[in-house]
């Protein structure tokens, strides 16, 4: 097996430079832990970017997934696949909506959450309806269309004209979102908890009244949830910390239990504008990716184990709030359930490159926001190390 150094030069000479990646090689994973390429271990508080809900090859995903390998892999979205049925049987009855499309990515699915929009609005005769508000700070991914609903203009650079029809609105902001609304306007797509925006958490009445309003206009709120979902946030779905019901819900990231996967779901109301022809996703629910995330699925939705996450999630917030009290440096720590983040006064990435070194794995983000998306099992002992951790680097910050 090559040693890091190689990994790293294998990388640079073949593989296109589109990450600013860290100078680790991964090459396994079991539970909350992961190994590097020279035999060091890590705990994991990234997960793939909340990829890995479940930790690392959790034992009832790498069963259905052999499983399922040995069986059928791929067949064309032409057929019946029954993987894909039993799964989006299992998306509804534990959501709002009614149907499912399945696609790769959450980029994917927030693509035909805009497709879907728009096509709405001109199946119900609005012909000038077009318009989707987004919000300051959202990240809703890289392909056009998901570039230009993406309100940070940091992404945009380069890629202009980006696709017409997106205005951004205040995050938080009701009255804002209010006087943005127009006779364009079509649909309000929103993440409930900012991710890659810093961990931003609406509150719950602007939720609320975010909801009323798109229902007073004939708008179709949207969630993506493609970070959020699956526990992240200590339900299965974050719609319900905030006790509203979108039309739309797009899905990625931990629904496949680290396979790829997406899914965009609505109400059948909604739904009903996507017929054959109008979109599509060649490898979308494939039969292996569905049985993995099938698997995941029947893990997560256990009401025990998301009392469990709201717990842990609750115990590993207190914690970053005492070293907050602890050291001048941090400005702010906020999240929802397992989705934490703790902002500085200054750059985090030496924060993050100390934790790197003493075995413990974090994210940066905004430049100066530490992001905590751990596995979903982890424990409060391991908590505790993360935190002893943590506040070893930050005392390296300060006089």
């Amino acid at each position: 097996m090559k040693k890091t150094a190689d990994i790293i030069k294998l990388t640079d000479k073949h593989v296109a430079r589109t990450y600013g990646r860290l100078p680790l090689a991964l090459v396994r994973g079991k539970g909350c832990y992961v190994w590097d390429a020279d035999g060091k271990k890590y705990l994991d508080c990234v997960t793939g970017l909340a990829v890995d809900n479940l930790g690392h090859c959790h034992p009832e995903v790498v069963k259905a997934i052999r499983k399922q390998a040995g069986a059928l892999i791929h067949v064309s979205n032409l057929y019946h696949i029954e993987p894909q049925s039993r799964l989006a049987k299992s998306l509804t009855r534990l959501s709002f909506a009614d149907k499912v499309f399945f696609c790769n990515s959450g980029t994917e699915a927030n693509e035909a959450a805009i497709k879907l929009a728009r096509k709405h609005s001109a199946d119900q005769g609005y012909n000038n309806r077009y318009e989707i508000l987004t919000f300051t700070n959202s990240f809703h991914g890289r392909t056009l269309g998901s570039l230009s609903a993406t309100a940070q203009k940091k992404f945009h650079a380069g890629f202009k004209p980006l696709l017409s029809g997106f205005k951004y609105v205040r995050f938080n902001d009701i009255d804002a979102v209010a006087k943005t609304v127009s006779p364009k306007t079509c649909a309000v797509l929103i993440e409930p908890v900012q991710g890659e925006g810093g961990v931003n958490v609406p509150d719950k009445q602007f939720m609320k009244d975010l909801q009323q309003l798109c229902r007073d206009n004939g708008l179709l709120l949207m969630f993506d949830e493609v970070q959020t979902g699956f526990g992240r946030t200590g339900s299965l779905f974050a719609y319900e910390r905030f006790g509203v019901k979108p039309d739309v819900i797009t899905l990625a990231k931990a629904l496949g239990g680290g396979m790829a996967i997406g899914a965009m779901m609505a109400t059948d109301a909604v739904m009903k504008s996507f017929v054959p022809g109008t979109h599509a996703a060649t490898f979308g629910g494939n039969p292996l990716a569905c049985a993995a995330a099938q698997a995941a699925l029947d893990v997560v939705a256990q009401k025990s184990f998301l009392k469990t996450v709201r717990e842990a999630g609750d115990y590993f917030a207190k914690q970053l709030h005492a070293l907050a009290r602890k050291h001048p440096v941090v400005k702010e720590v906020r999240g929802l359930g397992m989705m934490l983040a703790m902002e500085l006064k200054v750059p985090g990435l030496p924060v993050l490159n100390n934790c790197m070194e003493k075995g413990i794995l974090i994210n940066c983000v905004q430049n100066s926001t530490l992001r905590f998306l751990p596995p979903l099992i982890i424990t409060r002992k391991e908590i505790d190390t993360v935190i002893r951790t943590l506040s070893e680097s930050l005392s390296r910050l300060e006089p």
